[in-house]
């Protein structure tokens, strides 16, 4: 069949730029990012959604699969139109008065399907003042895809997560409609009123795509009427370097860690979900027995809580919090704080460390598991993330329940007492195995048939 022609929508952009009054939109033409600096002028957004997107539509458009794509996304520090490779960036902004509401209920949507905001059910969420910036959001992102749909004739419309919900909606269109649902779902923790309001937006959807088993079973309970996949998210080997030990270990001096420490690495954004507080306390448990262990939280905001991005998280007074606990606990030295990392140092931390630990309280999916496993580095994940259907206890990665005092602490001393390294190698071993299930390639063909199967319907 022939190419196809798509429009994406993400809540976060490809790329965040760095010195917005730098980048200037000329006599209507687009900027194009070739002719910036990264790292000077922009920056990739961090997170699993846009890391999953871009190299997904680079080989579609590569392989012929897709004509062309563009792409849509909230940023308002951005010029309007972005070339980047084959696709184009088109960027949404919303007045500064209007970004609160947006927030708040962005925030509440998110506190209530991840359980941290128990005081406040927000029952009454969908018919408050708040959710008329949030309707507007997206009410402002659908006028503008249906402008670019005029144009471009749109194969198919590819939605990215909750905070795009009402799109599909919005699109008035019978062209197919994706949307990708990637954080956790689990329809027993919405409040009733929530149910009527998410089904209505959901059912606008040809296709609902989950990360896990659990949240599939769980949309079928909820009654919604579109298809729904389950598709594990994915990560394009290539994208990751292979420090030399040398290399590795200068970059990571400058952090502290010095040639004979041991490094238990936790990657994720500063956020109380992610819980960084249940492997601090993990950690004081077993620092006394092992003095050259050293604890490393990777990770800043989100683009939501970026200078570059909305400015809404809390990442901040999380990260205040975590850094006073671990003086409380006499571990000060002995547990990092890197912020955000650019992809090869990171690497570098990946290439050092023992063992990983993702230790969210809920998780929608957890990459970082399968980034360890590629760097060749055991990992210990918690039962509540997505990505934990897939791992066998003892097999290819070590399991734990965050609820479960010490439970954590003892998974870490399976690894740290493992003198001989069969625990290790077999969870390497097996780990790089579960891996291919999760990479570009197995992605590719199972989004491929997805996109040709809606195209030809």
């Amino acid at each position: 069949m022939a190419p196809l022609s798509i429009c994406i929508n993400t809540q976060t952009p490809l790329v965040q730029f760095l010195r917005p009054d730098a980048v200037r939109r000329r006599n209507g033409t687009p900027v194009e990012l070739s002719a910036l600096a990264d790292g000077v002028d922009y920056r990739y957004s961090p997170g699993g959604v846009t890391r999953m997107v871009y190299p997904l539509v680079r080989r579609l458009l590569a392989e012929n699969v897709l004509s062309e794509a563009h792409w849509v996304a909230l940023n308002p520090h951005a010029p309007p139109t972005v070339r980047a490779g084959g696709m184009t960036l088109h960027n949404v902004t919303i007045e500064g008065d209007r970004m609160g509401g947006y927030g708040k209920v962005k925030e509440a949507i998110w506190g209530r399907v991840h359980e941290i905001d128990g005081k406040d059910p927000h029952d009454d969420l969908f018919w408050s003042e708040a959710f008329s910036e949030y309707a507007y959001y997206n009410r402002r992102t659908a006028e503008l895809i249906r402008e670019l749909d005029a144009q471009h004739d749109f194969d198919a419309f590819y939605i990215h997560d909750f905070q795009q919900m009402p799109v599909g909606q919005m699109l008035a269109t019978l062209k197919p409609k994706i949307f990708r649902w990637h954080i956790p779902f689990d329809a027993a923790v919405l409040p009733p009123p929530w149910r009527s309001v998410l089904t209505g937006y959901l059912d606008s959807y040809d296709v609902l795509v989950v990360s896990a088993a659990r949240y599939a079973a769980s949309l079928a309970e909820l009654g919604t009427k579109g298809k729904v996949i389950r598709l594990y998210p994915y990560v394009d080997p290539d994208d990751y370097t292979q420090p030399t030990r040398a290399e590795a270990a200068a970059r990571c001096q400058e952090w502290g860690i010095e040639p004979g420490d041991d490094v238990a690495l936790l990657v994720g954004r500063m956020d109380p979900i992610k819980g960084q507080d249940v492997a601090i306390a993990a950690f004081a448990e077993v620092a006394p027995r092992y003095p050259r262990l050293k604890l490393v939280l990777v990770g800043n905001g989100s683009f939501s809580g970026s200078s570059e991005g909305l400015g809404l998280s809390k990442s901040a007074a999380w990260r205040s919090h975590l850094e006073e606990t671990v003086g409380r606990a006499g571990l000060t030295g002995r547990v990092v704080f890197t912020g955000h990392l650019a992809q090869h140092d990171l690497d570098c931390l990946y290439a050092r460390c023992r063992f990983t630990v993702l230790p969210s309280v809920r998780e929608g999916f957890g990459l970082v598991a399968v980034e360890s496993w590629l760097h060749h580095r055991p990992t210990i994940v918690t039962e509540r993330a997505g990505i934990a259907e897939l791992i066998r206890d003892g097999t290819n990665g070590l399991l734990f329940d965050p609820e479960v005092p010490g439970e954590l602490a003892r998974k870490m001393e399976l690894l740290l007492n493992d003198r001989s390294g069969a625990l290790r190698a077999r969870l390497v071993r097996n780990g790089r195995e579960t891996s291919k299930i999760c990479s570009l390639d197995a992605a590719e063909t199972a989004e491929r048939e997805m996109l040709i199967a809606l195209a030809e319907a």
